[in-house]
């Protein structure tokens, strides 16, 4: 069976979906599961694109006078709060709905918080939610994120990586509750030597998570990195391989090109 593009904007090429007929209905992969899954990939990565935003601004203020751009929309309002030891940003999305770039619709709060020590190795960053919608789902849950800079088999370069732990609760507008927990490994690949120029950002992405459902779990992996570029809405490239009863799926997004 094949899919193209699915629900959410995502550039989705190709799926292709393995069946054994001998098996349930309820243990292959529905239409309805993987809209789920590519609503709840899309809102870690906004929640991701944000707690990073916040973090680099932070940080830039700390060594400099000048503060990087904010890819955030003029309808977030950001408030900061520094002690001795620990600075606190919290976004307000506003309870009418907050536009970003790539078209999703936030409402309610997000709370980023870290240590003022910037001169450390790795950051762990503390985030939470407060009231939050993205696109009318509530989303629940508080968890971290450890930056540092590092070098990778994907760059051999120092440069940032930041590793989200996912722990997360949606809700959605017809009532359905979802959980995904898991690790998602977001590395700035492009840009990190201008950091006053958001829009030349490009990031890879790897990790693992596993989502529940009312009829079982859904575990992701990507196996060929995520490509997302910070002048582009959607994903462009990468391919995830979702599995659920030993059905196996791969969502592949591209070849590079914002489509």
């Amino acid at each position: 069976m094949k899919i193209t593009k699915l629900v959410l904007g995502l550039a989705i090429a190709i799926m292709t979906i393995s069946c054994n007929k001998d098996e349930e209905t309820n243990s292959n992969h529905t239409s309805d599961e993987l809209a789920v899954n590519a609503k709840m990939d899309e809102i870690s990565d906004d929640v991701s694109k944000i707690v990073d935003d916040q973090f680099e601004i932070q940080s830039s203020l700390d060594k400099t006078a000048e503060t990087p751009p904010s890819f955030l929309p003029p309808c977030a309002t950001v408030t900061l709060a520094v002690t001795a030891t620990t600075w606190t940003r919290t976004i307000d999305f506003g309870t009418t709905g907050c536009e970003m770039p790539n078209g999703n619709v936030l409402k309610g709060v997000i709370i980023v918080s870290g240590s003022t020590n910037f001169d450390l190795p790795t950051h762990v960053i503390n985030y939470n939610f407060v009231n939050f919608y993205h696109n009318n789902i509530l989303i629940e849950g508080n968890r971290t994120v450890t930056r540092t800079l590092a070098s990778t088999a994907t760059l051999v370069a120092i440069h940032p990586v930041a590793t989200m732990d996912i722990n997360m609760t949606a809700t959605f507008a017809n009532g359905s509750v979802h959980t995904r927990v898991g690790t998602r490994v977001r590395e700035l690949i492009e840009g990190f030597d201008t950091p006053m120029i958001w829009q030349d950002n490009i990031f890879s992405i790897t990790g693992s998570w596993t989502t529940t459902f009312a009829t079982g779990t859904r575990t992701s992996t990507i196996i060929e990195p995520l490509r997302v570029r910070m002048n582009c809405p959607h994903i462009v490239r990468g391919i995830i391989e979702v599995e659920r009863n030993n059905n196996t799926a791969t969502i592949d997004f591209g070849d590079g090109t914002c489509d």
